[in-house]
């Protein structure tokens, strides 16, 4: 069954404390921190000390996306400050393998994300290193964008290499996911679903 990861970056910053709070009282067991560093991604976010915070706000597992030109610069920073997941861009790091053996070396687990533009057998080879595969459906850098629906494609085809080679990797979608495609989403074989606006401004 698939499962919901908010992404905190949709959250009320001013009121960020209740926000992951009424995330819990949700059902929800895993939060989506984006990190962008204004160079890989041209908009900035917030770093290991804000992460460190969340960790104390809640017991939910913490995928920390590193959307930035080093991200190895910065494992070691996340992890100490509460990542159960490290997910890092192929597009950094076309031989991704090393980075992700360094990432559990540390004791979380590791993901790939490709972005919309990437073909998707370009990680394919890859995923059996991994534990979290990340199909970006809008291209990051900001919130509230629109669906990309060919990304599922991409999805379909994941799965199936996933499942046909017995990989434990689970498959998350992130960008624009709401009520409108979340079911097809979902149908073409995603694990985890990333929401951000559409999580933290729903009413119920």
């Amino acid at each position: 069954m698939a499962e919901i990861a908010p992404s905190v970056l949709g959250a009320d910053f001013a009121r960020l404390g209740e926000e992951i709070a009424s995330a819990g009282e949700a059902g929800v067991n895993m939060l989506h921190l984006d990190i962008m560093d204004g160079h890989f991604v041209p908009n900035i976010s917030f770093g290991p000390a804000v992460v460190a915070r969340i960790d104390q706000l809640t017991d939910a597992y913490l995928d920390v996306h590193l959307m930035l030109s080093e991200p190895e610069k910065y494992f070691d920073d996340f992890v100490k400050a509460g990542a159960d997941a490290i997910t890092f861009h192929l597009q950094v790091h076309p031989d991704p393998v090393p980075y992700a053996r360094q990432i559990r070396d540390m004791g979380v687990h590791a993901g790939i994300s490709i972005n919309p533009d990437i073909p998707v057998d370009n990680v394919l080879p890859y995923l059996e290193h991994f534990d979290l595969f990340l199909a970006m459906s809008v291209f990051p850098g900001f919130g509230g964008q629109k669906f990309i629906p060919e990304v599922l494609d991409k999805v379909r085809t994941a799965r199936k290499h996933i499942d046909s080679n017995g990989l434990a990797t689970k498959i998350m979608i992130d960008g624009g996911v709401d009520l409108t495609n979340a079911a097809e989403v979902v149908a073409a074989g995603a694990d985890i679903l990333v929401m951000g606006t559409a999580f933290f401004s729903a009413h119920d």
